[in-house]
């Protein structure tokens, strides 16, 4: 199937660009980006005339920020194209839930994808909680923004989501792996004094059997990045590391994971033919009803301005 990749930045280029090109199902047809472009690949400014001048490519894929996206895919899905969306599927909750209507009435397939689920060991997590009562689970995201993001302004605005921006690949793994739903309690959104969104956050949830579960995100951690789940149960520890590509159970490495694809996009990818083939949607909000919690629950707090 050939696909349009909308928004060719960092991310379009690390990771979607070679998911597509290394897939059997895909055919990287076009490209739509103000700034960016892909060798070898027809490139194109506006993403009206995309859709004009190309109708037989039925899908697109889109890496723009979160604010601008609702008009794109509106347009994308009322052109009659399914539409793969880069995390976080969209500004608000609201407009999610207003595009998963559209795509419904048009018939079309829409794909919220969160890339962290597909990370080698969170299935064997999941599969671990299943088995093993809960405790307690602690998520510890710290990064530097510099780094992972370095000069993206847009970040820092409304809509932009600042720490939330990665915290919620931890909260899209936390919601897959729990057996049992959880809900936000309270937060501490730690905000600069000169930025609209956070730099770090505290977290606690409520837990239907009593677990103690809280998250600790922070975009200041200078060196190596962490990003771990940690969970004690009745059955015993589990630290889910490397944002879910190592895990050890009571100290020890489970068995290799079964045979297929290798890598959280080529997954993605893959899942979003199979949804275009049998004509479905997938639109689990469920990591962006946290960060929604958090904006209304979360108690604020100034810290040190910040610059790039």
């Amino acid at each position: 199937m050939e696909i349009a990749l909308v928004g060719i930045g960092k991310i379009a280029v690390d990771q979607h660009v070679p998911a597509i090109n290394a897939s059997p199902d895909w055919e990287l047809a076009a490209t739509v980006s103000r700034n960016g472009s892909v060798p070898g690949v027809p490139a194109y400014t506006d993403f009206t005339a995309l859709l004009a001048e190309r109708p037989e490519i039925r899908v697109i894929s889109l890496c723009l920020p979160p604010v601008p996206r609702y008009a794109y895919v509106a347009e994308a899905i009322r052109a009659g194209r399914h539409v793969m969306l880069e995390k976080p599927p969209g500004a608000t909750l609201s407009e999610c839930h207003a595009l998963e209507a559209l795509a419904t009435k048009h018939r079309v397939s829409l794909y919220a994808t969160w890339h962290s689920r597909q990370a080698e060991q969170v299935a064997a997590a999941k599969a671990f909680l299943a088995a093993a009562p809960l405790k307690r689970l602690e998520v510890r995201w710290r990064e530097d923004v510099r780094y992972w993001h370095p000069g993206q302004d847009w970040i820092f605005e409304p809509g932009g989501m600042g720490v939330f921006d990665p915290g919620i690949n931890a909260l899209s793994i936390v919601t897959e792996i729990l057996p049992d739903p959880i809900h936000l309690t309270g937060a501490e959104l730690g905000c600069p004094e000169n930025k609209q969104t956070p730099i770090a956050a505290e977290m606690d949830f409520f837990h239907p059997q009593g677990a103690k579960v809280s998250a600790h995100f922070d975009w200041l951690a200078q060196g190596t990045p962490e990003w771990t789940i940690e969970a004690e149960t009745e059955a015993g520890h589990m630290l889910l590391e490397n944002g879910g590509a190592k895990l050890t159970i009571n100290g020890a490495a489970p068995e290799s994971a079964p045979a297929g694809l290798t890598g959280e996009y080529p997954r993605l990818y893959a899942q979003m033919a199979e949804l275009v083939q049998a004509g479905g949607i997938d639109m689990d909000l469920a990591p962006m009803r946290h960060v929604a919690d958090a904006f209304t629950l979360g108690r604020r707090v100034s810290v040190a301005p910040f610059h790039w």
